[in-house]
């Protein structure tokens, strides 16, 4: 595509624009997570999928289960901590319970029925897609009713509703190390551990075909979708602002110098997020910005390029080709290129080349700040690159 090829030209020869001096770093462990899901952007949902759990039986799915594992999905591929294989292990929990249907109980709770439902179950008090009970503090019929709560509960960790009490997965701190149907028990806790094993093939072929690239012609030139919303780039609460759009004197020439985008400080290892749907144009290293990504997007009708920089070597979480849902975690704030510490360098290019003042897009644009309540950046440096 021609645009991004002037795009990476201008982006070589120009560099980012440089940093305010530190006035100190906060080192924050917990702002640090494992590689995250990757492209997990969930496609066209089909009307059903056939597939066949460990011990040979054929298993078919409707399209509701498959709506209810694409929240799944995405929920996951929106968790910072959350892997592909926290995605299989939470499918597998999903599917032993309740073949991924949001289950009422009228039983316990007759009320249950008046929330949208794909029928009614008789396991104790348990509701939904992960059969979670509230008399065990997973949380109320009407929040155990909303399959997006479920799987955020599921997941738990900093973002999750329940703060480690019960536990998600994310909450047990050998979680990774265990094997998936293990992990799957851990969150469970079930009279039957072994049960979850056996759908882990079930799990694979739903996540392989929930989550195939999306194609629309297959050229440089061809349409990205619209995107389904726009959040901001760094969770709430990590991020300090610092040099904003335009010209600067810069920090080690001392000449002036055109800052095409905005430096959001922020702690070595918080969660980068895709502000928009869309596909991954560059991934790799990008002269003054170190390691950079770029996605390329279509918001409200208009052909619009994202740019992050500075994450260090094995802190991009895509590859060029990947598509992207918003609020995705696709890197970590880092400090490489031409830099004096960690933040994010933040662009916004309309057209795919021509710069904007990318502080102010998100604002026009509505940007949801995503919570994170776990990550401070108190006593993070005012400045970046």
């Amino acid at each position: 595509m021609k645009k991004i090829g002037v795009l990476l030209l201008g982006l070589l020869l120009l560099g980012p624009s440089l940093p305010l001096l530190a006035v100190g770093v906060l080192m924050n462990p917990a702002a640090k997570y494992a590689c995250g899901a990757g492209s997990l952007a969930v496609g066209p949902i089909p009307d059903s999928l056939t597939a066949t759990t460990a011990d040979g039986t054929s298993v078919t799915l409707d399209r509701a289960q498959l709506s209810n594992a694409a929240v799944v999905i995405t929920t996951g591929a929106r968790t910072p901590g959350v892997t592909r294989n926290a995605i299989l292990i939470a499918l597998m929990a999903g599917l032993t319970e309740s073949r991924l249907r949001m289950l009422a109980n009228t039983t316990a709770y007759p009320e249950s029925a008046s929330y949208p439902n794909d029928g009614d179950g008789a396991d104790h008090d348990s509701l939904g897609m992960f059969q979670m009970r509230p008399q065990a503090g997973w949380g109320t019929v009407q929040e155990l009713m909303d399959p997006l709560y479920q799987a955020r509960a599921f997941y738990g960790g900093p973002t999750g509703p329940n703060h480690g009490s019960p536990r998600g997965l994310l909450d047990i701190h050998n979680w990774a190390s265990l094997s998936l149907g293990a992990a799957a028990q851990a969150v469970e806790v079930s009279a039957y551990p072994d049960r979850y094993a056996n759908w882990q093939p079930v799990a694979e072929a739903v996540l392989t075909t929930l989550t195939q690239p999306i194609t629309s012609g297959g050229g440089a030139d061809s349409p990205v979708p619209e995107t389904g919303s726009v959040v901001f780039p760094l969770p709430a609460g990590t991020w300090v602002k610092g040099s904003g759009f335009g010209w600067r004197s810069d920090p080690f020439t001392h000449q002036p110098r055109f800052h095409a985008g905005t430096d959001y400080a922020a702690p070595d290892g918080t969660p980068l997020l895709a502000v928009a749907d869309g596909v991954i144009t560059f991934s790799g290293p990008l002269g003054g910005y170190g390691n950079a990504i770029i996605i390329r997007h279509t918001v409200q009708g208009q052909d619009v390029s994202s740019l992050y920089g500075h994450m260090w070597d094995g802190h991009l979480y895509v590859k060029k080709g990947d598509h992207v849902i918003a609020g995705q975690h696709i890197a970590d704030v880092g400090s490489n290129g031409r830099s004096t510490g960690p933040h994010l360098h933040f662009e916004i290019r309309l057209g795919g080349d021509q710069p904007t003042d990318s502080n102010l897009w998100l604002a026009q644009h509505g940007a949801t700040n995503l919570d994170n309540p776990d990550l401070n950046a108190a006593g993070c440096y005012l400045g970046g690159n």
